[in-house]
């Protein structure tokens, strides 16, 4: 069983125009004024481009087995075509820090997408929208299987492609920013299963024989659980809710074509909004069949749970994913909410998610690939009490479903570090490290989870219960000590400050003063 951490490169890289890399389209959003919480950017993030080693001995801290990653496409071909331009500086950044990770003993888990898309494709295509970008994505993932195949054996192709759908073409709260309402995120969706497919044949007909890794998807989803279970049509829309999230893009790779109810819910709305064909594309026969059985494994993404009760939404309101589904989403106060509106801790509805997968789609391999907690960030908060609660009963539940006889064999906590989190900047913090982005060289500090953490990886899980609660108390021990060293921190930002700005100034200060003095001198000598 593997244990393990996950980042992602736009979040935590930096160096945004460094080294060659070309621009993506998160630079351009993030670059618009109004669009990211204060404005803020990943220009420099956790400046993870230059402390590689740095963070790697935060893993080997950890004692992980293995660390997810993803590749930055702009940073490895600049304007997301291979033909004009492959840049060498990125690729030698990946392949050191592979070569780091394996000289630690720490698997590489890839994604080859983890929305950063050159923005000259979004600029000259359209991006998701074309359907271009399944060739120029596969060329895009050769070089990467040419260059680090020989060592890299889990690839997965996209992270939360629903986000990348909904939220960049039907919301347009994240990048590329467009509301393409009820067409877009469809539109989107239906290119990247293509694409995907696309990879994972490529992968098996010229790769896999010589490097034998694997390559599958990774894709997010909350559990829908009814409101009223003695409601049929409660049951039929918390169904509903996951096959619009989960199944979106699982049905097609598992069996073939889009979920039915997807397909019946969305033609019968396109239908009455006097549309002569369903705003759900469609598959043929061919296609079908490509695109059927290509994962060799399924990552999972979850973070929450809603309850989900029906809701009739009329067609003449215009087109929306959102009310295409028929239902509303709702949560139970008593449910812990540390900070972020979205991310209530329920860990019941993980484990029912894992045993839905399982009936669903033929108990797939699953490799968990983020599961975690954000806080709002009002101060420095490293005593993360309500995130180690958080991890000891998601894991909890993992295990049970495993017992259940789901097939995991893997579990990443999401995240390594703090980072950027698209659209909310800076203000949720998801690491087992905090970090101090307030100062230049972004210091990292361990939170209470880490020591739990990695007391769960030590134990391969949970071993008896009084020793679980003593790693909660040490856990907590060792984050007040690191506070002590922080609240000491301030007299040093204060000796760095003097050091680097007001010594230099005055010194400034004095050469302008002594060259106006001895000008003035000059003048009344003359």
């Amino acid at each position: 069983f593997l244990w393990g951490v996950g980042s992602s490169a736009y979040q935590t890289e930096g160096a945004w125009d460094k080294d060659g890399k070309g621009p993506s389209i998160w630079d351009a959003f993030t670059h618009k004024k109004g669009k990211v919480f204060m404005n803020e950017t990943a220009d420099s993030s956790c400046e993870g481009y230059y402390k590689v080693k740095d963070d790697i001995q935060l893993l080997k801290e950890l004692k992980v087995n293995h660390y997810l990653l993803s590749i930055s496409w702009p940073r490895i071909m600049p304007t997301g075509i291979k033909k004009e331009q492959v840049n060498e500086k990125g690729i030698k950044f990946y392949n050191d820090t592979i070569n780091s990770l394996l000289e630690n003993k720490i698997i590489p888990i890839v994604t080859l997408y983890h929305w950063d898309l050159p923005q000259v494709l979004q600029e000259k295509y359209g991006g998701w929208q074309n359907i271009s970008m399944i060739s120029y994505f596969n060329d895009y993932a050769n070089l990467c299987f040419e260059k680090f195949g020989d060592r890299v054996k889990y690839w997965i192709t996209f992270n939360n492609p629903w986000a990348v759908a909904e939220e960049g073409y039907e919301t347009g709260e994240h990048a590329p920013g467009l509301k393409l309402s009820g067409i877009g995120a469809y539109k989107a969706a239906h290119h990247i299963i293509k694409t995907h497919a696309k990879v994972w044949h490529s992968y098996n007909k010229t790769w896999r024989s010589k490097q034998q890794g694997m390559v599958g998807i990774s894709l997010t989803s909350a559990w829908g659980e009814p409101v009223e279970l003695t409601s049929q049509k409660d049951i039929e829309a918390a169904e509903r809710y996951v096959q619009f999230y989960l199944g979106w893009f699982a049905n097609p790779i598992y069996s073939g074509d889009y979920p039915e109810v997807m397909k019946n819910y969305v033609g019968r709305k396109s239908a009455q909004q006097g549309l002569g064909t369903s705003r759900l594309p469609t598959f043929s026969v061919q296609e079908k069949s490509y695109i059927k059985g290509t994962s060799d494994f399924l990552g999972l993404s979850h973070f929450t749970t809603r309850y989900i009760t029906q809701k009739n939404y009329s067609a003449l309101k215009g087109p929306s994913y959102h009310t295409d589904r028929d239902l509303t989403e709702l949560v139970d106060p008593k449910w812990p909410d540390p900070g972020s509106k979205w991310l209530y801790s329920v860990p019941w509805g993980f484990r029912r998610l894992l045993n839905f997968i399982k009936t669903q789609y033929g108990n797939p391999l699953i490799y968990v690939t983020e599961n975690g907690v954000s806080e709002k960030l009002q101060c420095t908060q490293l005593c993360d009490e309500w995130r180690i609660e958080y991890l000891k009963g998601y894991i909890n539940e993992m295990l049970k479903a495993i017992n259940d006889g789901v097939n995991v064999k893997g579990y990443t906590v999401w995240s390594l570090l703090d980072k950027f989190e698209w659209n909310k900047g800076y203000s949720e913090r998801f690491g087992l490290y905090h970090v101090d982005f307030k100062k230049g060289n972004k210091p990292r500090y361990p939170k209470a989870s880490v020591y739990y953490y990695k007391m769960i990886i030590s134990a391969n899980g949970f071993s008896n219960p009084r020793e679980v609660k003593s790693w909660h108390q040490k856990a907590i021990e060792t984050c007040s000590i690191t506070n002590q060293l922080l609240a000491a921190d301030p007299l040093t930002t204060h000796m760095e400050m003097v050091t680097e700005i007001v010594v230099p100034t005055v010194f400034t200060l004095c050469i302008l003063i002594s060259a106006i003095l001895l000008m003035f001198l000059l003048r009344k000598h003359n």
